[in-house]
């Protein structure tokens, strides 16, 4: 039995063209048309790469910092001892410890959005890898997010860093602004998250590399993209 299409869904399908592929700046300047939610939509980017994460080469991970922010406010817990400690503090960290922090996740108490951690602090996570990893909030070199500059990646985190992950299909998923965002911000964002995609992708990987791209809002249908002219942004 065919799933019933709600009226609202109805009337934000009429406003795309199901058979036509969109460039960046048409996509974009549909998104405000689609906004139907009360609440301040996610733009989320959906790309389907030509890859098998299966192979470790062909794994795509890393995260960019959006130039114009993701218009979300992260929380940011850090793992880190004495002037560690006080750098992740001084630059703006909402959580800060090293036990302290492990009994409250053992706890069920994960009131932070990003974990970072110095490195020598990684034997002491352990501990709740299996309640942090999936969750996707297990730190790891490829996102930045252990390191000994603390300082750095709490900013880059507050300010708009995106974290990406190829799925065992080969997608990758991100929210890269706000509806609200004008265009050009939207547009920005966007193109600094593909270049990031296009620049990592393996030497291993054959023929087309993008193959399929949305955007889209939280609550909205997808507006397909054109996927050549994404593979372009180098």
């Amino acid at each position: 039995m065919a799933k019933k299409v709600s009226k609202r869904r109805e009337a934000l399908l009429k406003k795309i063209d199901a058979n036509k592929v969109y460039s960046v700046d048409e996509a974009i300047a549909t998104l405000p048309e689609l906004k139907s939610a009360k609440f301040d939509e996610t733009v989320e980017v959906a790309l389907n790469l030509n890859v098998d994460p299966r192979h470790a080469d062909q794994m795509i991970r890393g995260s960019v910092v959006l130039p114009n922010g993701t218009g979300k406010t992260v929380r940011v817990a850090v793992f880190a001892k004495d002037a560690k400690a006080d750098e992740a503090k001084a630059a703006g960290a909402d959580l800060v410890g090293s036990d302290d922090l492990i009994e409250q996740i053992q706890a069920g108490n994960i009131d932070f959005d990003i974990v970072i951690s110095t490195p020598d602090m990684m034997g002491v996570l352990g501990k709740v890898a299996r309640i942090l990893g999936p969750k996707g909030l297990m730190p790891n070199p490829k996102t930045g997010t252990v390191t000994m500059d603390v300082a750095k990646a709490v900013e880059n985190a507050k300010g708009g860093q995106v974290n990406y992950r190829v799925d065992k299909k080969g997608n990758i998923h991100a929210g890269i602004g706000k509806v609200s965002f004008e265009n050009d911000k939207i547009k920005e964002n966007l193109i600094t998250f593909v270049r990031a995609i296009n620049k990592a992708k393996p030497a291993s990987a054959k023929g087309r590399y993008i193959t399929n791209a949305a955007v889209s809002l939280t609550m909205s249908p997808s507006v397909t993209l054109n996927a050549a002219e994404l593979m372009e942004l180098k």
